[in-house]
């Protein structure tokens, strides 16, 4: 079982995220993690199944997702999980939405994509979530870059989801495969990732032997330190060891050959961009300065805030579709304006 505070603690951002509105009395409604009238998981299922029967089916997959939230630990969730996606789906029917599958070492992989094209392809963005999200809560946002001129791609992180990739020290291999997949439809060798918490560090690594990818922003990725560092680690929540536990099968002092070395940062040779929160209390500020003081061509977006920075959702959002534009190099003074006028909002 979980612990119910921290759960509605770092639900926050990720609702923000999705819109979800109401979120003070949705939460004050939830008096336990375990399975009965009262708990997370059936107030979120009750408030999707809700919204299911009205045919709002993309804030029911939503709320399903807060279902799930931080990983399907038992069969309630579980079903939460298949609800949330059967939601996604029929609210993606009609739309340029479309499955893109392939596999990974044996091991099935299904994305969701927009605009690849075998008679017009475009660059490509590549999309993925942290270790406590789900495809399905990105993939509205494709269509936004593919009025960008670029394809998109929507990934889930190895052993999340649809993506039955084992989440070990080879799961950022996985990428690689993903550009194959599409190299007959997508631009690959002008990839960009957009990749948040720790798919960020898969981003990365994968950076380091595949060329295709020309640019990562990322948000809240561990680098170095998180790895490595006994003390920060006995201070993480509960939240965050078990998610990674349950998807690595292992604990994570044992995960100290994961960390990204100075030498290895300062090899990249593409633009890295980062949201970085100076109270995040995940990743420690080590691994901020590893990145600034290493790569070679490095902007950070830093905010006065917790973990995934909730209270700027939309200045990151805009931000990060500006990165995106700066690495190719092309004019975007709308998202500057963007960024700006969130910027104020919050400042107000």
């Amino acid at each position: 079982m979980n612990d119910l505070a921290e759960l509605k603690h770092y639900i926050v951002a990720h609702a923000r995220g999705q819109r979800i509105g109401g979120l003070t009395g949705k939460l004050a409604s939830i008096v336990d993690d375990g399975d009965g009238p009262g708990s997370w998981v059936t107030r979120w299922s009750a408030e999707g199944a809700a919204l299911k029967d009205r045919g709002q089916w993309l804030p029911a997959s939503r709320h399903y997702i807060m279902a799930r939230f931080p990983y399907p630990d038992r069969p309630a969730r579980t079903r939460a999980a298949q609800h949330a996606t059967a939601a996604f789906e029929r609210w993606r029917a009609g739309r340029d939405l479309h499955p893109l599958d392939f596999t990974h070492n044996g091991h099935p992989v299904r994305c969701w994509q927009s605009g690849l094209s075998a008679t017009r392809p475009r660059p490509l963005v590549v999309i993925m979530g942290g270790h406590l999200t789900v495809k399905e809560q990105w993939a509205p946002r494709l269509g936004f870059f593919r009025r960008l001129g670029l394809a998109a791609v929507v990934a889930d992180i190895p052993g999340i989801g649809d993506n039955a990739v084992p989440y070990d020290a080879q799961a950022h291999l996985f990428l690689s495969s993903l550009l194959d997949a599409v190299g007959d439809r997508a631009e690959v060798r002008q990839t960009y990732a957009i990749t948040l918490s720790f798919s960020g560090h898969l981003a990365l690594r994968c950076a380091l032997r595949d060329q295709r990818l020309r640019g990562v922003v990322t948000a809240g990725a561990p680098i170095r330190s998180f790895f490595t560092d006994p003390a920060w680690q006995a201070r993480l929540p509960r939240v965050t060891t078990d998610t990674l536990s349950h998807l690595t099968e292992t604990s994570l002092d044992r995960l100290g050959d994961w960390a990204i070395s100075p030498a290895e940062l300062a090899a990249l040779r593409i633009p890295v961009a980062a949201v970085a929160s100076s109270r995040d209390e995940i990743i420690p500020p080590e691994d901020l300065l590893v990145l600034r003081d290493n790569v070679r061509d490095f902007r950070v977006l830093s905010h006065d805030d917790v973990h995934g920075a909730p209270k700027h959702t939309l200045e990151s959002m805009a931000w990060t579709a500006l990165s995106i534009q700066r690495m190719r190099g092309r004019s975007a003074l709308p998202l500057r304006l963007l960024v700006r006028a969130a910027r104020l909002a919050v400042a107000r």
